[in-house]
């Protein structure tokens, strides 16, 4: 009987798990890529359909907000249908109108489309929620959050490539309008490749499909409760909303950074376009290796000192990551700014991987319920963030107190307690899969 991966051997697709866990993270960097591929364009389209500030700000709250509602939905959905058919469907569904979006003519037509492209944000739920039924107790931490993080990079390569793209198209003589409508197109035909890979390469759990286990009545963990009943289990235990929360207070500052980085930099230091570009691009590329960071780190401790170490790790990330924010709120030179940005960073990205390490954890029978919820938080801090700017109206301030939050909202992650019981269980199977890691 196929079990789950004890060991992430990086180099191979020879396992299901390891397929899964390539693919994943594939599927996740092509999502957030077209997600945030109209973040560069957006001088050339608001110039041509005459934005204004308030409708550029109310496009990008949409974005994000209409992820909310998403991620709480396909978490459910993978318990009931299984990650397979949930991710390559949100794949070949959500690129229509990440294609649509080349044809809008209007400021109503952009922003229903961005309302449909927001959808997309919720591949990472099924990221996460696909290779914790993969692999074991002893790596799934490591493994969440590598696929998280190398995903994620993804929005940071939009801001890269997605300029390269449009100027290939004014190269071959397409003009402005043109131009950045076939650039993006791209990102569209892009998941419509990868919901085709991921049909044909991957499976459910080590068992095999869920709709073929469930006719056999050999459904194995999470997918065993389906469907809503899922989501109301995971509604019912205090766990979910206390990680609901911390994943607000890091990656919901995660996306609210990405969106007002440069513009601060440009504010407060003078720095050019270019240059507060390549200044905000250095918080998006510690993604590729501190959410892993912060994976691994939770699982090591947990496997040296047990399970509640996990919250008490996640605890430290968070309170450091809002003094890191403080100090970079309060750096008065571009070089003290930087450096505070790379501390700040890398508390953020990590304790983003160490809140996923603990999701598997919470209720593995509602697995699906449990990462849409701790998801959905992440987009509510970043809608958070930005109405707390919008009411504020000064970067900096916002910036310090969002750092007094995130510091208050790490009391929320000790508060994750787990009972005798359930800390046995956890403790017998992290012993079962070392064994087994070992043979």
């Amino acid at each position: 009987m196929p079990t789950k991966a004890t060991r992430i051997t990086l180099f191979s697709l020879g396992s299901a798990q390891m397929r899964v866990f390539h693919l994943t993270w594939m599927a996740f960097f092509v999502c957030f890529f077209a997600w945030f591929a109209s973040a560069p364009l957006m001088p050339l389209i608001a110039k041509e359909f005459s934005l204004t500030p308030a409708q550029i700000a109310n496009i990008n709250i949409a974005a994000v907000m209409a992820t909310i509602m998403v991620r709480l939905i396909v978490g459910p959905l993978c318990d009931r249908y299984g990650p397979r058919r949930v991710y390559s469907g949100l794949l070949a569904f959500g690129a229509i109108p990440v294609i649509a979006v080349s044809f809008t003519h209007d400021y109503l037509t952009f922003l229903i489309c961005r309302l449909g492209i927001g959808a997309v944000g919720a591949s990472f739920v099924i990221t996460q929620y696909h290779t914790s039924v993969m692999f074991a107790s002893n790596v799934v931490g490591t493994a969440n959050a590598t696929t998280a993080g190398w995903g994620n990079a993804g929005a940071g390569a939009a801001q890269t490539l997605v300029p390269l793209l449009l100027a290939g198209a004014l190269l071959l003589g397409f003009d402005d309008s043109q131009a950045w409508r076939l650039a993006l197109l791209v990102p569209g035909v892009a998941m419509l490749v990868m919901a085709v890979m991921y049909w044909r390469y991957t499976q459910d759990c080590p068992e095999g499909n869920y709709a073929q286990l469930r006719a056999r009545g050999d459904l194995p963990g999470a997918g065993k409760r389906g469907g809503w009943s899922s989501f109301r289990a995971a509604c019912s235990n205090y766990r979910v909303w206390m990680l609901f929360i911390t994943y607000g207070a890091c990656f919901g500052v995660e996306v609210f950074m990405h969106n007002m980085a440069a513009l601060y930099y440009v504010d407060r230091f003078q720095l050019t376009l270019g240059q507060a570009g390549m200044a905000a691009g250095v918080f998006g590329l510690l993604a590729l290796f501190a959410r892993a960071l912060g994976g691994w780190l939770s699982d090591r401790v947990a496997l040296r000192k047990g399970l509640e170490w996990r919250a008490i790790l996640l605890f430290s990330l968070i309170l450091g990551e809002g003094l890191g924010l403080l100090w970079f709120a309060y750096s008065d030179v571009v070089a003290m700014a930087l450096a505070a940005m790379v501390v700040f960073g890398l508390f953020t990205h990590m304790a983003c991987g160490a809140t996923y390490a603990l999701v598997p954890f919470v209720d593995s029978k509602a697995l699906g319920g449990v990462a849409g919820i701790v998801g959905a938080g992440g987009n509510v801090g970043a809608v958070g963030a930005a109405f707390l700017m919008k009411g504020v109206g000064q970067a900096q301030q916002t910036l310090v107190l969002l750092g007094f939050v995130v510091m208050a909202s790490a009391v929320c992650a000790l508060a994750v307690r787990f009972g005798v019981q359930h800390k046995r269980q956890t403790h017998e199977t992290s012993l079962s899969t070392r064994a087994l890691a070992d043979v």
